[in-house]
């Protein structure tokens, strides 16, 4: 295994290379959804982004196990310690048991991963489903002195941690700074200090999704599932945690100090965060009601849309952004990206198409060297593609004969093509993730063919109508001596 790998670590603010613990498997856990409506654009980012990371890390020969949790209890209202559980208002507005509108939405979530070709992680665990190991870490740490009860409800001591161990290692804030900006709010009086976090909530009596525990009927805090869930299923440490910019305080900095209370222990070698996907340079989310939900995408059927794009559209939209840089939504950038990617598709098409000769014209071993140092250099996505543009080039020119390839290059070429652009990037046909561009692709031929019979019978009249109304919807053709090729004008 070649381990030339640099991941930019979050925590210590630099790349480093990629050292992962002893076998049996890389372990990698990343922060899903909170599946109380349907996933948007900023969602996709995330599971673009460790999709890619998931991809390339087995393509270099990692055994990995990629866990990606469900958050379906304990996120609040504002993500704060107080109000309604966002699920379960959902159901109470809709009348509905919450595990219904959690399974109606995770079954919505899949299928659009399923399209923007995300492969499914290896685990997918709930919050529901782990109370136990909940509890559990929340009497591990209360024993051993980092948290404290008040009325049934358990709280987390930030400022006690802080005399042993640094709070705000990741996000690089101090408790002295946190202390003296962070506002008391209504209903949570009851902490020692503005700061702390609830571990367990006792429940109000209208609360809906609520559990028996040694302190009170009630439910978890938000930011305790993951790491409950990240210990059982990839240990005390494991080697990546990955999740969105805006999860990193304080969902990932309450998660190191849990864990470190419960176990004494570091629970993660190395943190990794996308940016975040913008729109008129506001984040993009529920809370400020400006997102676009990936099903609208796909129709269209949004006011700030122009047209429909594709979920391989958007796919390659986002991984031409490095994921650490912020990413504005524009319609004239998902646009241009949309060509880009139908460029790089294309040529995998003309690609089975070329004929080997005695000698090459360029370097492809060099370029495939190239793919791998962006890729190890913090899976610079952008850069590879920009490294897949000039293997397009040349793949353009042997095929209008300006350049030649001999067959043991055009061998590696191929072997490009699907590690890279299928393989790693997980671009696909339209008609693979679930559109009808290659059905069209094949009407269009189809068309062609008819037209070479005409011209075979020297029927030109006819020739030059099918011609014409080719050209009419943007499909432009091109007659030459190997033959008739086409391409859709866009």
């Amino acid at each position: 295994m070649n381990n030339s790998l640099f991941i930019y670590n979050t925590l210590s603010r630099r790349k480093e290379l990629f050292e992962p613990l002893s076998p049996p498997y890389t372990g990698m856990y990343v922060c899903g959804p909170t599946v109380y409506g349907d996933a948007h654009l900023g969602h996709a980012r995330p599971a673009i982004t460790f999709d890619l990371v998931f991809r390339y890390l087995k393509h270099k020969g990692y055994k990995v196990r990629y866990v990606r949790n469900i958050t379906d209890v304990g996120h609040l209202e504002n993500d704060a310690d107080e109000g309604e559980d966002k699920i379960g208002k959902k159901a109470r507005l809709e009348q509905l048991e919450p595990m219904e509108v959690v399974q109606y939405y995770a079954n919505r979530y899949h299928h659009d991963m399923e399209l923007l070709n995300v492969l499914p992680p290896s685990i997918e665990p709930h919050a529901s489903g782990h109370i136990i190991e909940q509890i559990e870490m929340i009497e591990r740490i209360l024993e051993n002195g980092y948290a404290y009860i008040i009325n049934g409800s358990v709280y987390f001591d930030v400022v006690k941690y802080n005399q042993e161990y640094p709070y705000g290692i990741l996000s690089g804030r101090r408790i002295d700074e946190l202390l003296a900006t962070t506002r008391e709010l209504d209903g949570q009086e009851e902490k020692r200090n503005s700061v702390d976090f609830a571990l367990w909530k006792k429940a109000s009596p209208e609360h809906i999704m609520k559990w028996p525990s040694p302190w009170s009927l009630g439910f978890p805090g938000w930011h305790l599932e993951c790491s409950a869930m990240g210990k059982k299923y990839l240990g005390d440490q494991f080697d990546i945690h990955g999740g969105g910019l805006d999860l990193m305080f304080p969902h990932h900095e309450c998660e190191i100090a849990q864990s470190q209370a419960a176990d004494r222990e570091t629970p993660v070698r190395y943190w990794m965060h996308n940016n975040l996907i913008t729109i008129e340079g506001q984040k993009m989310g529920k809370s400020l009601g400006n997102f676009i939900t990936l099903e609208q995408l796909f129709s269209g059927d949004h006011p700030k849309l122009e047209k429909a794009y594709s979920p391989m559209n958007i796919r390659f939209f986002i991984l031409q952004a490095h994921y650490r840089s912020p990413l504005d939504f524009s319609n004239a950038a998902l646009q241009a990206a949309e060509k880009g990617m139908r460029k790089l598709l294309e040529a995998g098409h003309t690609l089975e198409k070329l004929q080997p000769d005695n000698t090459s014209d360029s370097d492809i071993n060099a370029l495939k060297n190239k793919l791998y140092e962006a890729m190890d250099d913090d899976f610079n996505s952008p850069i590879a593609i920009s490294h897949l543009f000039e293997v397009v080039r040349i793949i353009n020119s042997v095929n209008d004969k300006k350049e030649t390839i001999t067959a043991e290059d055009l061998t590696l070429l191929k072997q490009i093509y699907n590690d890279f652009v299928y393989d790693i990037l997980g671009l696909q046909t339209e008609m693979e993730s679930g559109n009808d561009s290659e059905l069209i692709d094949g009407l269009i031929q189809m068309i062609i063919d008819m037209r070479l019979e005409a011209r075979k019978n020297k029927d030109w009249a006819a020739s030059d109508a099918i011609r014409d109304k080719l050209s009419a919807l943007n499909v432009q053709i091109k007659d030459g001596k190997d033959g008739t090729t086409w391409n859709i004008d866009k």
